[in-house]
């Protein structure tokens, strides 16, 4: 069988189909091309393309790059074997070459019938059709050999043939409706599948939100049951004993004021300290105070609770700076001998810390029960934690739970903690002076805060009613919520009833605080940030002034 090329050439409106059985093939404007194309849009003659025929194909050997040939539109490349139906096209000109080829028997694949049946005439009328100059003899040529292969083909083959397409027809239009129910099934199938998993991913969410509401109330009653112990942990050195002495002096000298015999002193106005009268005499129904004589100076000692809240402010009542306002004997006696009441000596003491912080009172709630009095902040050690003042007034309801903080019954309940044979020991030794009792107590280090937890039994926007319990002493205790934070001032005892003892809410010591001139550490944190501001500002100012020549 013949090896050769069928080209079909197009330039502009004209087309020609040639034939080359030559091994290399040249086209272009020059005289030397097996193909010549005549146009006047090249001045110069040049060989365009030229393809070389190895291992059964064509390939491009060599091409004119300025021309920018395409091949099946993509830019032609070396030894690219060229195929039927591919065409190569200079663009710019309107010029195009498509390609068909006529290969030749195989010598390794061979038919066991005639071959001479279609073969010889396909190989004719490819050669005839090549090398004919007519426009249309291609398609003549295939619509020819279209016949002749039908007239070739015997009925019985065209049969099997048409079994053969039915038969696939049928099986694909089997497998079609087979993959069509298999995948409605399939579909089904995936839809309740889908409706399971949503129904365990309900069930799911609902037993991780059981889960969820189980871990948050089993921390609350975790966070519950060790709120107090925490708290003791984190704010307890922050809590101090407040320890005060007061005397009576007259008001117009200052002087002091005494009692008038000194048989008739008593160590404490609550105690009787006469001996009993004799028949027929009625005991003196006032004792006279006076500023002159040697008598006892009438002089009173006190205790009480207060807290840090920072930069040395301590939050405390009313009635523990000024205890003499809550006593109706001593105010009877001011009344009488004309006299007021002059504080001697008023410290805290810190636990930890063995020696005592002088204060001062910084300011007064009268229709409050509360108080604010201030150390030196320089003398403040890091070791004295600022309590959290809480702001939310929301978070205090019946039945949440409180922990309070303080020193009920003095340097009695101090002397409960040890055992009784130093108890008894500190007593045979400072017994008589309170004053040096504490001293000792704080030097030993044994200063320290009652911690009890309670709930919350009734509160209104003045009042919080609680049932920690507590004592005389204990006033000015804060009264922390579950938050961990301070939400009122204790202020008042019922022994009568535990569940009535009563706390001052935190926010009427907020407004007390600030007219006192306390301020939070955030606030304190910013204007040290913009006083530094300020004086970088100030800086670069004077830094860009122009100085004086």
């Amino acid at each position: 069988m013949a090896v050769g090329l069928i080209i079909h050439v197009s330039v502009g409106a004209e087309k020609r189909t040639e034939f080359f059985a030559e091994e290399n093939i040249r086209f272009g404007s020059s005289e030397t091309c097996d193909l010549q194309i005549h146009t006047d849009k090249f001045s110069s003659k040049s060989v365009w393309l030229e393809l070389g025929y190895g291992e059964g194909v064509y390939r491009v050997i060599n091409f004119f790059e300025p021309l920018n040939l395409q091949l099946n539109g993509k830019p032609i490349r070396r030894y690219v074997a060229v195929k039927d139906g591919d065409t190569i096209e200079v663009p710019a000109n309107d010029i195009s070459f498509s390609f068909f080829s006529l290969a030749s028997k195989s010598s390794l694949i061979t038919m066991n019938r005639d071959p001479h049946i279609v073969a010889p005439f396909i190989e004719s009328a490819a050669l005839d059709a090549a090398v004919s100059p007519e426009r249309d003899d291609a398609k003549a040529f295939l619509r020819e050999f279209v016949r002749e292969l039908s007239r070739e083909i015997h009925w019985t083959t065209k049969f099997v043939v048409l079994l053969i397409v039915l038969a696939t027809l049928g099986g694909v239009f089997y497998l079609g409706s087979s993959y069509n129910s298999e995948l409605q099934r399939t579909r089904e199938l995936a839809e309740r599948q889908s409706e399971v998993v949503r129904r365990l991913e309900e069930q799911l969410a609902e037993n991780n939100a059981q889960i969820g509401q189980i871990d948050k109330s089993n921390k609350d009653i975790i966070k519950t049951v060790s709120l107090a112990p925490n708290l003791r942990v984190e704010y307890g050195n922050g809590v101090c004993l407040i320890v005060g002495v007061y005397d009576l002096v007259d008001k117009k000298t200052g002087k002091t004021l005494r009692y008038p015999d000194p048989q008739a002193f008593q160590p404490s106005p609550y105690e009787p300290s006469e001996p009993p009268m004799e028949e027929g005499i009625n005991p003196p129904t006032q004792m006279a105070l006076t500023t002159e004589g040697g008598g006892s100076a009438v002089e009173y000692d006190f205790i009480g609770t207060g807290f840090h809240v920072g930069g040395g402010y301590i939050v405390t009542n009313r009635h523990v700076l000024q205890p003499w306002e809550e006593d109706d004997l001593v105010k009877q006696m001011m009344k009488d001998a004309s006299g007021r009441a002059r504080v001697k000596r008023l410290v805290v003491y810190f636990p930890n810390f063995p020696q005592p912080f002088p204060i001062r009172v910084r300011g007064l709630g009268y229709r409050e029960d509360l108080a604010v009095a201030s150390i030196d902040p320089e003398l403040v050690s890091p070791d004295i934690p600022v309590l959290p003042l809480e702001i939310d007034s929301d978070v205090a309801s019946v039945g949440k739970t409180v922990v309070t903080m303080g020193y009920p019954n003095g340097p009695d309940r101090l002397l409960a903690m040890v055992d009784d044979a130093e108890a008894k020991s500190i007593n045979s030794r400072f017994g008589g002076s309170r004053q040096a009792l504490i001293n000792y107590l704080a030097q030993s280090r044994k200063i320290v805060p009652l911690t009890t937890q309670g709930a919350i039994t009734d509160l209104d926007t003045r009042r919080i009613v609680h049932d920690a319990k507590t004592a005389e002493g204990g006033s000015g205790a804060p009264l922390f919520g579950q938050t961990g934070k301070v939400i009122g001032v204790n202020f008042g005892v019922f022994t009568e009833s535990n569940a009535a003892n009563m706390a001052v809410p935190i926010s009427f010591a907020l407004d007390l605080l600030r007219r006192a001139g306390w301020k939070t550490a955030e606030e304190i944190k910013n204007e040290k940030q913009n006083q530094s501001q300020t004086a970088s500002a100030n800086t670069n100012a004077s830094s860009q002034q122009p100085k004086a020549q």
